[in-house]
């Protein structure tokens, strides 16, 4: 018997019409996917600081209309052409970074930049260039870091998604699509934080918390946060912070001489989480010279340079750089997955709100209030 072609889907969707403005609800036709794709029915999906960024950009790469959202699990609904790895039900996060497994990057341990399907900020499908969305007016409606997740269904190319345990509860594999997957990442895979080492984390949201996460999980004997919220400490503490720096109450010292302080010279391992140059090169400065590490995970928010001193380089100090905390999606996202469900890595403390599709408005401000670490979006609540 001849197998059906999938047909269009309609949906309910968030939809951004214009930089800052609040999402509207509205059907949206999901078109079937092409070779190398697969149609996913999203359960649940989380907002991300990348989201909040990118919906308050009034020029390019800001385009509208536009179905945000990246972080998610979903199930396939079905798959196109030449889809060998998926099957209908199987249960997959997807990522912003592709995976394709075949090219000199993904076969290398050094890189996660897959060079097959190079990371951008233009809209559509990584191969086409094109987008699976359309309005009630049947215009196109442009998709988001190769996701769009704030739909439910969505179209995603094979080497962004990663099949994961059905075991593990949807909304913890939802985190490990982006944000903790990128902080516990680069304290594993990109700083290989050594045990009894010391760490210093600057910014204790999701992702500064993961990286708090990560340390933990690989031995750290001292982790310092330094944020300006003191909440933060008590929340941290849950993820293996054993020490605190509010930069507001230390006087006239600086953070770099507090923890050079508290590191008998400087942290073996830095880690800048918000995107300012200047926390960057505190973070550089709070390095112990000889093998310090610096890893910068943010994006640089006002798009300013980041200015060292040649002489502390020289001093064998270092500055790395990752996108998604070094993960290779397909081979250690399934790993991460195992691990919690091995009750060694701690998830359940991430998600602070949850709402339904209907409210997602909500989690926007809660996240730019600074309430929430992560809130689930449930896409049938």
């Amino acid at each position: 018997m001849e197998e059906k072609s999938p047909k269009p889907i309609r949906c309910k969707a968030a939809v951004s019409r214009a930089a800052g403005e609040p999402l509207q609800i509205e059907e949206v036709e999901v078109a079937p996917p092409k070779a190398h794709e697969a149609r996913i029915k999203i359960v649940c999906t989380s907002l991300c600081h990348s989201d909040l960024t990118f919906w308050r950009m009034k020029d390019f790469p800001g385009v509208y209309p536009r179905i945000f959202g990246h972080e998610a699990v979903g199930v396939v609904e079905s798959v196109g052409e030449g889809v060998e790895e998926l099957v209908v039900g199987d249960t997959v996060v997807p990522t912003f970074l592709a995976h394709c497994k075949d090219c000199v990057d993904c076969r290398s341990e050094r890189s996660n930049l897959c060079s097959k399907l190079p990371f951008n900020l233009i809209p559509g499908m990584p191969r086409d260039g094109t987008t699976r969305f359309t309005d009630s007016n049947g215009d196109p409606v442009h998709n988001f870091l190769f996701v769009s997740s704030f739909s439910q269904y969505t179209v995603v190319d094979v080497a962004h998604l990663t099949k994961v345990d059905p075991g593990i509860p949807f909304e913890k594999a939802c985190l490990l699509s982006c944000g903790v997957s990128t902080g516990v990442g680069a304290a594993w895979k990109v700083a290989e934080v050594e045990a009894g080492s010391t760490v210093a984390i600057f910014g204790l949201g999701a992702v500064g918390l993961a990286v708090a996460e990560g340390a933990r999980l690989r031995g750290a004997s001292k982790i310092i946060g330094v944020d300006l919220n003191p909440e933060k400490f008590e929340l941290g503490k849950k993820f293996g912070l054993t020490d605190f720096v509010n930069p507001k109450e230390i006087g006239e010292r600086t953070v770099s001489e507090v923890i050079i302080e508290m590191t008998n010279r400087g942290a073996d391992y830095c880690f800048e989480c918000i995107g300012l140059a200047s926390l960057m090169n505190d973070a550089f400065q709070s390095s112990r010279p000889g093998w310090g590490k610096t890893i910068i995970l943010g994006v640089e928010m006002h798009g300013s340079p980041l200015c060292v001193s040649s002489a502390e380089i020289l001093n064998g100090k270092c500055i790395m750089g990752t996108l998604f905390g070094g993960i290779k999606a397909k081979n250690d996202i399934p790993i991460l997955a195992k691990k919690y469900l091995n009750k060694e890595l701690h998830l359940d403390d991430f998600i602070t709100h949850e709402v339904g599709l209907q409210e997602i408005n909500k989690a926007f401000d809660l996240l730019i209030q600074g309430k929430s670490l992560r809130c689930t979006i449930w896409m049938d609540r």
